[in-house]
């Protein structure tokens, strides 16, 4: 059956050269595991005895819609209602469930922008790499690699390995090899909002630019204002089903209304007042930490002082914190807390077998509880 119908969505949109993207009932379900296995054994061993349990999610419920050639689509909906999972399926990342999807031209995704970058590869070679993974050839990316370098603004850090990269910078860098491509169809998911100001700015007027060649772009933002500016459809999704599309304002108008509804009020906590002893034991040891504080805080600026003058002064602060919070638990008496302190101001850090190791995961809490025995 599903064979039947791919060939009639293929044969019916064949016959429409203007149709660019069909989605034709389209169902995304997920399995949720309610228990934990850890091999494939185990897996199978399960699964014939009938005991392997899960919940089925359904990310996307009968989806159908069409696009034609220069039809810009906004893809609405609140978080979690399926547009990501939507667009992924459009492109081929997800394999659906049920229905099908038909596509035709060149896709351009714009999902995660820097996914499938090799961080240890320089700026200039993830751009041969990305621009392998959208279908273009080594010659054509030559072609426009100075156009790519110059749009992402990097500079000089286009030779510097992608993995010391901001997710700005990354960011930047996907959006100018996708868009310096001939597109057919455009998908954009949240990526107009990338970099400063300014280059927000540029990348608004890239996309603009590539309507003039007619591309068709699927688009997801919560910025209304932008997609009105952009798209002229649009469909709303409200957990995985199409409550509404058609045209771009009468679709944002349903949207906007469901955002200015109040959200239901969450039931106050029931607030259980503390009786007279807890709330006497309460200020007992709250006075009991500030006395055992004020015992040590003009100690603690010396310590803190010497501390900054060795190696490894972070590492050794970082154990300190630890010792006080024994003392200030009582775990510790000020003479052992003292000694404590001492040991860790003298120790070498270089030295492997010191009682406080590198890296810094020491043998405080060995040391504690013999104190405690």
């Amino acid at each position: 059956m599903d064979e039947i119908r791919e060939e009639l969505v293929t044969n019916e949109t064949e016959q429409n050269d203007d149709i660019v993207i069909k989605v034709d009932n389209l169902y995304m379900k997920f399995n949720l595991d309610q228990e934990k296995v850890d091999n494939l054994k185990e897996f199978f061993i399960r699964k014939i005895k009938g005991t392997l349990k899960h919940n089925q999610f359904v990310a996307l419920n009968d989806v159908s819609f069409e696009l034609h050639k220069g039809d810009r689509l906004a893809i609405l909906g609140f978080n979690g209602a399926g547009k990501s999972t939507l667009l992924k399926a459009i492109v081929g990342v997800y394999k659906p469930t049920e229905g099908e999807v038909f596509k035709k031209g060149v896709i351009a995704p714009l999902l995660e922008l820097g996914a499938g970058f090799e961080p240890n590869y320089s700026g200039r070679e993830n751009i041969y790499l990305y621009g392998a993974i959208l279908g273009y050839s080594r010659e054509y990316i030559a072609s426009k690699i100075d156009e790519i370098i110059e749009f992402s603004e990097l500079g000089h850090f286009i030779e510097v390995p992608v993995k010391n990269y901001s997710s700005g910078m990354r960011a930047r860098l996907g959006f100018s090899i996708a868009t310096a491509v001939d597109p057919d169809v455009l998908i954009l998911d949240e990526v107009l909002s990338v970099g400063d100001a300014k280059f927000r700015k540029k990348s608004l007027a890239k996309v603009r630019s590539l309507f003039d060649k007619g591309v068709t772009v699927l688009f997801v933002s919560h910025n209304i204002d932008q997609v009105k500016e952009i798209c002229n459809k649009a469909i709303l999704l409200e957990h995985g089903t199409i409550i509404a599309k058609g045209d771009v304002n009468d679709v944002a108008a349903v949207y906007e209304e469901k955002m200015a509804k109040p959200k239901a009020k969450k039931a106050k906590a029931v607030v259980v007042p503390l009786t007279d002893k807890e709330k006497k034991e309460e200020k007992k040891a709250v006075a009991d930490a500030e006395a055992a504080y004020e015992r040590i805080k003009h100690y603690e600026d010396e310590v803190v002082v010497k501390m900054a003058q060795t190696d490894e002064a972070e590492k050794r602060y970082e154990i300190y914190l630890n010792i006080k919070s024994a003392y200030m638990s009582e775990k510790l008496s000020k003479d052992d807390f003292i000694k404590e302190v001492d040991h860790l101001l003298e120790m070498d850090f270089s030295n492997e077998t010191s009682s406080y190791e590198t890296p810094h995961v020491n043998k405080l809490e060995e040391r504690l509880k013999k104190i405690d025995n």
